[in-house]
């Protein structure tokens, strides 16, 4: 199958998003699939690939507003016609919903292509979180309308299926996500890296990954910090990423180590450092970094939703949190950080089910949804057509 990815986010970016995407292509890749990337260039230094696993091609980008570091794909409706009428793929496959993204529905449309989609972030839900509530709906609305104009979607999880389904999207799809357990693993914890991170042996760290911005909920995770401390002063709490936030945050927490973004290796060796993962974002589709605590052998602390509903078994390989309840999730945080036997148990156990945890059940499933979507294809190849909302299409991270 001639495949191409349509992806505003991607390596060399660090995010869920763009290790989702990489493991997919590269999977797909070594199963002789013919994969082309399509995304933004990320920078004067960033590169098509050249080693032949499979192709790019890079468009024209800008910065995005409160991420310096990320860039936005522009339209290029035009480009992506000419390139696709002397490369036609087979199938194309958009994962997020910006400019380039609806470019791409746009091209391939006018060329008769058949389009799948995935939904890897809510963010209709996110505009709460930074006073622009009033755009809920409309932002649900662009999402909804551009998913229903491709063949199927695919989510991550049963209950976000649901949830879009409710909310309208047609021809919802399964695509969870798999774990490198190779890549993240206890083995590699360093008492090296535990104190250059201010840790003697017997403290209790902390670690927490995810992007530094609004809608993951950092109040939270100070509010269990300073609970925790309470009855464990040795307490260290490392934050591992980057974004909007951090300048803020770093200033109100100087306690805490703010260690940037970090490579796929370097993250692997902070989680494995560690003793507790403490997760309270409410916002996520499926939230790897609940399945690379487990794999690093982290107990984790997680809202009862997402990755954390379909893996965490309550008490015996981590611990979850009624969905929104602080008070709960404070408790449970202090509770599992003040026992150390409870952890020694839960620990080994997420270890055991991350291994079960495999990417190749999950390029097993999208192949069969893609050679569906193909073979019906060659029956019927149109989509009805629909309005353009007036509106502007969400910044896909």
């Amino acid at each position: 199958m001639k495949l191409a990815l349509v992806t505003e986010t991607f390596p060399p970016e660090i995010n869920g998003v763009a290790m989702t995407l990489s493991h997919l292509v590269e999977g797909l890749a070594h199963r002789g699939h013919h994969v082309t990337v399509l995304r933004p260039r990320q920078g004067p230094s960033d590169h098509e690939r050249i080693d032949g696993l499979y192709r790019e091609h890079l468009f024209r980008s800008v910065p995005i507003p409160g991420y310096a570091f990320l860039r936005l794909g522009l339209p290029a409706r035009g480009q992506l016609i000419r390139l696709w009428r002397t490369e036609r793929p087979d199938l194309v496959h958009i994962a997020t919903e910006g400019p380039l993204g609806y470019s791409a529905l746009l091209a391939a449309r006018k060329l008769g292509l058949p389009v799948t989609s995935s939904f890897h972030t809510n963010f209709h839900s996110y505009s709460r979180h930074y006073g622009f509530a009033f755009l809920t709906r409309p932002a649900l609305a662009y999402l909804r309308h551009f998913h229903n104009r491709t063949r199927i979607t695919l989510s991550p999880t049963v209950e976000l299926n649901d949830e879009l389904t409710r909310d309208g999207f047609r021809d919802m799809r399964l695509m969870s996500r798999g774990v490198n357990t190779r890549v993240f693993n206890p083995q590699l914890r360093s008492e090296s890296l535990r104190a250059s991170l201010g840790a003697a042996p017997n403290d209790l760290l902390i670690v927490h990954v995810s992007r530094l911005a609004a809608e993951k909920n950092y109040p939270l995770l100070f509010e269990s910090y300073a609970a925790i401390r309470a009855t464990r002063p040795d307490a260290k709490l490392v934050i591992v990423s980057d974004g909007p936030l951090r300048k803020k945050l770093s200033r109100q927490h100087p306690s805490v180590r703010f260690t940037g973004f970090l490579s796929r290796d370097l993250l692997a060796a902070h989680y494995a450092a560690a003793d507790l993962f403490l997760y309270p974002s409410l916002t996520e589709t499926f939230g790897n970094v609940t399945t690379e605590s487990m794999a690093s052998g982290l107990p984790v602390v997680a809202f009862n939703y997402a990755a954390a509903a379909r893996f965490i078994r309550h008490g015996e390989n981590g611990w979850l949190v009624p969905f929104g309840d602080r008070a709960a999730f404070i408790a449970a945080a202090t509770q599992v950080a003040s026992d150390a036997s409870l952890r020694a148990r839960l620990g080994p156990a997420a270890r055991q089910t991350a291994e079960r945890i495999s990417w190749d059940f999950v390029l097993d499933h999208l192949e069969r949804d893609f050679a569906s979507v193909l073979a019906t294809h060659k029956n019927n190849s149109a989509i009805p057509s629909a309005p353009i909302p007036a509106i502007l299409p969400p910044t896909p991270r």
